[in-house]
């Protein structure tokens, strides 16, 4: 096994830290608390070519894999974005940008995908419901075809970006729950084009992350065509897992590089700081748990690239991603990915967790004030053990799916 990075991927390790460290801690602190869009930021890693990393080159992407995506994700966060490295990416680049280069029509990728690459719109995904929750099969937002179109009509909740997308991607329901042949089918995909009078979002205020906002969303009378429908009908699960999988993925390589940064920002405060005397950093009281966060982070490091290497071995687009049995067919080819993908956010989110827990301590008082940033990446690391999905689903999906030990829930 070969655990250097190619020359390609250091290529976009060194762009990836070189934007980073144009847009410090102190940037995304007064974004946060100013509640505002980075813009600029937005701007150069679109122009760096990370938002189109997984687009094919064809559509005007880097045509690259998740492995790559992953490098671009942890050296940001590392280097000084904290959370925004990975949050800005996996709104557009893999929630709207992943499924319509492997899922999507001819048609449908030559309308979004060079915009997408060259950043001229920004997209969402639309899944999470208020009476749903994790357990995504129970959505209740319907699609009813009439005379030819789909009317579609539901509610959503904790969708980010939506106030700025000009694309969703939204998780319909085309067969109710209690009448499918069996439990995965009956989700439908479709894209969006926003602004949509038929659909109104409002912020959710939350406890960070605030340079994007989360929002509700109600959809009233929608009305979408069979030309707007992302992969097979009602086969709209097996699309998903595409978005959810790497999603994952991203989000523990993002909680990697927040919690180096964190670990990397305590160090410098430790060989500086003086309360008796000798530098605190000399105490191994403080340097034991770091020194032991930061070898389980790059155990963890190693889980993430290994997930992110078998979905780029494995996956590849269906010839029709039309066709329900081919996408449900290699669908079932996928478990090795879900394996490696749900360890890699187990082991990746609760060490980071520890890690910038230990970093606020070093700081003592000043942790917890703003202008160190260190009480911020502890908010912002907090929402991990929640989502994408929660740490306890996390380790349902291993002791039933790689233990084989009885499934403990229903």
């Amino acid at each position: 096994m070969d655990f250097e990075y190619s020359d390609e991927q250091r290529l976009i390790a060194d762009l990836a830290r070189r934007i980073a460290e144009k847009y410090p801690p102190e940037y995304w602190r007064e974004k946060d608390e100013r509640h505002e869009f980075a813009e600029e930021y937005w701007r150069d890693v679109s122009e760096a070519g990370f938002v189109g990393t997984l687009i094919p080159e064809e559509y005007g992407g880097a045509g690259m894999g998740m492995e790559e995506m992953i490098v671009a994700i942890e050296n940001l966060c590392r280097y000084g974005t904290g959370m925004a490295g990975v949050w800005y990416l996996m709104l557009t680049g893999i929630f709207a940008a992943l499924p319509i280069a492997r899922y999507g029509t001819r048609e449908q990728k030559e309308k979004y995908l060079p915009r997408i690459s060259r950043g001229e719109i920004e997209g969402c995904a639309a899944i999470t419901e208020p009476n749903a929750g994790t357990n995504t099969l129970r959505i209740e937002t319907y699609a009813e075809k009439k005379n030819g179109e789909y009317i579609i009509n539901g509610n959503k909740v904790f969708i980010s970006g939506v106030d700025r997308a000009e694309l969703m991607v939204l998780v319909t329901r085309t067969i109710p729950y209690d009448e499918t042949p069996r439990k995965t089918m009956g989700l439908t995909l479709f894209l969006v084009e926003l602004p949509n009078k038929s659909v109104k979002w409002s912020p959710i205020p939350k406890h960070g992350i605030n340079y994007s906002h989360t929002c509700e969303v109600s959809i009233d009378n929608l009305r979408l065509s069979e030309d707007d429908i992302l992969g097979p009908i009602d086969g709209g699960w097996y699309v998903l897992l595409d978005i959810l999988n790497p999603e994952r993925m991203g989000f523990s390589a993002g909680a990697v590089g927040l919690a180096k940064l964190a670990i990397s920002k305590a160090v410098e405060y430790s060989k500086e700081r003086k309360v008796f005397a000798d530098p605190i950093g000399s105490y191994q009281s403080l340097q034991h748990p770091l020194a032991e966060a930061y070898s389980s982070l790059e155990c963890a490091k190693l889980m993430v690239h290994k997930a992110a290497w078998i979905y780029d071995k494995v996956h590849r687009p269906p010839s029709n991603p039309r066709d329900l049995n081919e996408v449900v067919g290699m669908a079932r080819q996928y478990k090795e990915v879900g394996d490696a993908t749900n360890m890699a956010k187990v082991v990746a989110v609760e060490n980071a967790i520890k890690a910038v827990y230990w970093a606020m301590q070093i700081y003592g008082g000043y942790g917890y004030a703003k202008e160190f940033d260190v009480e911020r990446w502890w908010r912002e690391i907090n929402l991990l053990r929640l989502a994408p999905v929660t740490q306890q689903m996390a380790l349902n999906y291993i002791a039933q799916h790689i233990l084989g030990m009885p499934r403990s829930y229903r």
